[in-house]
């Protein structure tokens, strides 16, 4: 390949001639020469707004994510905790039926040690302070938990062929539940829905009643059977519950002094308590209630009813 070019001018004389090499030299010549004017290598900077609007985004992720990681970690928290005082109820719950199986098996002479309920054994080492105890996890709480639950289930089975032996010995022919639980005083509520006391709205009210202006008014147990609670419980004050056997039993609430105890077999008319004013009250009476496998019924069918039906 080769290119001629003749100028001829008045006084000038031009001639240029292009070969297939030097063409090729001179595009390469040009070429390096745009490239090095260009410079793509060079850093070209970065829009200073942009970075700001992406730095803020992550920023608002990464805000959002640890509010959400809090969230869960506090929910799970209340949830452990929730599941700690569960496990020391349940480890309550097992106290007393240790204590009320070695009470009626010592009333029912059972001595053989086929009804072992004494939970007590040889135990000591040096005493651990508050913070050298062992960090409780989740799965350790609900271990603890699947162990009690298995335990209460040996108690109650226990409990139940118990229930039966006294029953059997010295109850069942006055586990009749009838008439009032006080020596004196009136009906002032019924049972079923009512205005709440202490706050003005319609609430179920689960059992009766009985107040009484004199002093000194007897709570006395409406049928033979077995104490089983014989304490404080929430919104019942110093409460008396009582199993008669047969899926029924009794509670006697907000008594002022308790003269029975967890295990007891009491009688019909046996005075087992002080009416009184304790926990949620409005003043001196009993709240009565009566339980068929463990749902509150109407006590008005018990309270009327003969002794010689």
């Amino acid at each position: 390949m080769s290119l001629s070019v003749f100028y001829r001018g008045s006084k000038i004389r031009f001639h240029f001639s292009l070969t297939r090499r030097r063409f090729f030299s001179y595009l390469g010549l040009a070429s390096v020469v745009a490239l090095a004017a260009w410079s793509p290598w060079e850093y070209q900077g970065i829009d200073p707004k942009l970075a700001q609007q992406k730095i803020t985004g992550e920023q608002r992720k990464l805000a959002m994510q640890e509010s959400a990681v809090a969230e869960i970690r506090q929910q799970t928290e209340k949830k452990l905790g929730a599941m700690t005082v569960y496990l020391g109820e349940l480890r309550a719950q097992v106290r007393r039926l240790d204590a009320l199986g070695e009470r009626l098996a010592e009333k029912a002479n059972l001595t053989n040690g086929e009804f072992d309920f004494n939970p007590d054994v040889p135990l000591g080492g040096p005493e651990a302070t508050v913070a050298e105890l062992p960090k409780a996890s989740g799965s350790d709480v609900l271990g603890e938990i699947d162990r009690l639950l298995g335990h209460i289930s040996d108690k109650q089975k226990q409990l139940s062929l118990l229930e039966s032996v006294m029953m059997n010995h010295n109850v069942s022919n006055a586990s009749y539940i009838a008439g009032r639980p006080i020596s004196d005083g009136w009906l002032s509520s019924q049972y079923g829905v009512r205005k709440d006391p202490f706050n003005g709205t319609p609430a179920m009210h689960k059992g009766l009643d009985f107040a009484s202006y004199a002093e000194d008014v007897k709570v006395v147990a409406t049928g033979a059977g077995v104490v089983t609670w014989a304490g404080e419980r929430w919104g019942y004050g110093e409460l008396i519950e009582i199993d008669h056997g047969g899926g029924l039993k009794t509670r006697y609430g907000h008594n002022d002094h308790i003269l029975v105890e967890v295990g007891d077999v009491v009688t019909r008319g046996q005075h087992i308590a002080e009416m009184g004013n304790t926990g949620r009250s409005t003043g001196p009476h009993v709240h009565y209630e009566v339980l068929r496998n463990g749902q509150q019924i109407d006590p008005n069918q018990f309270v009327y009813r003969k002794l010689n039906d």
